[in-house]
């Protein structure tokens, strides 16, 4: 039995690991190798207030403009509040952020700016800044002894007492996990539960996210009775590298802080048609637009330009961006790239209080996975890690209070996985056919534009594929591709009912039925109980 259990091992997850004390077993479980998370691809980097010319109020300020009006302020200038503090961390780690090479005296963070943010308050590590921040902690946290880590583990679901019929008030007692390299389900047992396993970007066809990036902790949060809040919200990066062989590569909106230009094929700017701010316009707005000009035009992508400045400039400050452009043949000291949307970053999730507390108790949420009121209807760049970070450490610290007065569950008998009834499938097509699916009509029908019609379509799709996908699960052995699907789906579900619960437009919800942000749903979340909805 261990005293934590982390379900994911990105930002959040290693912070919180990484801020408990020696004395608690703690086990981390990975679905593929360590760093292999959305925060490792991160490339701008975390924001907080670092100059003397910024303030936390301006932070503040930029940060509920971006979240239009659903932004939990308490929640926001705590994490505002805190940013310098989880920088000093960080640097203590020993995350190589870049510095200012102008004076050679002053050992000074290098600050750039984002879409939204009105002052320089980005720290980056050049254009790596994830990939820094995780392998740094995760060379930390290999030589904790009271760790284990757990890589190529993937969580099936959560273990309540409610689910093992004992007669006390729900809480979270573990998780069965599959073991991928032996195909073998464990127990976890645990005092304390940690989701720490990122967003649901995969739920579309097009997605800046590594794979593993398919819902988990939202969809094993929502089935063991947690409510989840504001999915109809994904954020949509603005700038994926658009070709037939370039997966999942960002190009980091410092790219525009810096200067880069939006252009239509014809090499003309179009942002401040739709905005004052141009391409310096929160994501929501910037995507929406490109989005609209492709299909306006009926063009494979719009253009990023930066080629005004030197070669020089852009390998100090994008080397990878440069080097994954050449890779596919554009020179971005050159000319233009070709750039389009794609699905981000998942703005709501599992809901948590100021510690990271689930409604189930023993349960913690942390980072992507959650919905803490930071991002409203639409995240602020580089607000993300900065959460994990802060949200890590609250959570920490309330788990090291609880863990005293906690009992240590020896009463609790967990039964081992039951594959007595299933057999090995002969047809994993099916498997591959609905993963396809799902992305699909998501991408078609629950996109950057919506329309109620296009949200019914989806809607029944979801619950037919829901069906296949539950019979399925029912009959076969559980196996990874399985098991992402299955969360997927759910997740899915929950977007587009909350999306068809929303009769407004409103950040990343932007419905043709109602074009305008109702006054009467300003402050308003969109909240989904699992306990109403299984008596509905």
């Amino acid at each position: 039995m261990y005293d934590v259990l982390i379900i994911g091992s990105g930002a959040a997850g290693l912070t919180l690991a990484l801020s408990l004390p020696d004395t608690l077993k703690i086990a981390v479980l990975s679905k593929e190798v360590l760093t292999e998370g959305s925060t490792f691809y991160a490339q701008g980097g975390i924001s907080a207030v670092l100059d003397d010319e910024d303030s936390f109020e301006s932070h503040i300020k930029d940060t509920l403009d971006a979240g239009a009006g659903l932004c939990i302020e308490e929640t926001v200038r705590e994490v505002v509040e805190k940013g310098p503090e989880a920088i000093d961390w960080l640097i203590k780690a020993g995350v190589p952020f870049t510095r200012e090479a102008s004076n050679a005296e002053v050992d000074k963070l290098h600050l750039t700016r984002e879409g939204g943010h009105s002052n320089r308050r980005v720290a980056h590590a050049a254009d790596a800044s994830g990939r820094a921040i995780e392998t740094t902690l995760v060379s930390q946290i290999k030589d904790k002894q009271n760790i284990d880590l757990f890589e190529n583990h993937i969580a099936i679901d959560l273990i309540t007492t409610r689910k093992l019929h004992y007669q006390r008030h729900n809480q979270c007692v573990g998780a069965y996990v599959l073991d991928k390299e032996e195909e073998k389900v464990n127990t976890f047992k645990a005092k304390t539960t940690v989701l720490a396993t990122g967003g649901a970007s995969k739920v579309y066809l097009y997605t800046s996210n590594p794979d593993g990036a398919s819902g988990d902790g939202i969809a094993m949060g929502w089935r063991a009775g947690c409510r989840v809040a504001n999915m109809e919200f994904m954020q949509f990066h603005p700038t994926c590298l658009y070709h037939p062989h370039a997966k999942s590569n960002l190009i980091t909106e410092a790219v525009r802080g810096e200067g880069g230009r939006l252009l239509l094929p014809n090499g003309t700017r179009f942002m401040e048609n739709f905005d004052p701010r141009g391409e310096l316009a929160p994501r929501d707005i910037v995507a929406r637009s490109i989005d609209h000009e492709m299909k306006r035009l009926g063009i494979d992508s719009v253009f990023l330009d930066i080629s005004h400045k030197s070669k020089d400039f852009l390998l100090n400050h994008f080397p990878n961006v440069y080097a994954m452009c050449r890779k596919f043949g554009y020179d971005m000291s050159k000319e233009p790239v070709p750039v389009v949307p794609a699905a981000h970053y998942t703005c709501g999730g599992v809901m948590v209080d100021q510690h990271g507390q689930t409604d189930l108790d023993r349960l913690y949420a942390i980072g992507e996975t959650t919905f803490t009121g930071l991002h409203g209807a639409n995240r602020l760049a580089s607000n993300s890690l900065l959460e994990c970070i802060v949200y890590g450490k609250a959570a920490a610290q309330d788990i090291i209070k609880r863990c005293d007065c906690a009992n240590n569950l020896d009463d609790i008998v967990i039964p081992d996985w039951d594959e007595s009834r299933v057999t090995d499938s002969d047809e994993r097509v099916v498997i591959n056919h609905n993963w396809d699916e799902v992305r699909r009509f998501m991408w078609d029908y629950v996109g950057i534009v919506r329309t109620s019609k296009r949200l019914q379509r989806a809607r029944n799709r979801i619950e037919m594929l829901l069906k296949e996908i539950d019979e399925y699960y029912s009959n076969f052995r559980v196996s990874s591709d399985l098991i992402e699907l299955r969360n997927l789906a759910e997740v899915a579900r929950l977007i587009i009912r909350s999306a068809q619960q929303r009769k407004e437009s409103r950040g990343l919800h932007y419905t043709l039925d109602y074009p305008n942000p109702d006054p009467k749903l300003e402050h308003v979340n969109s909240i989904l109980d699992p306990i109403k909805s299984s008596r509905s």
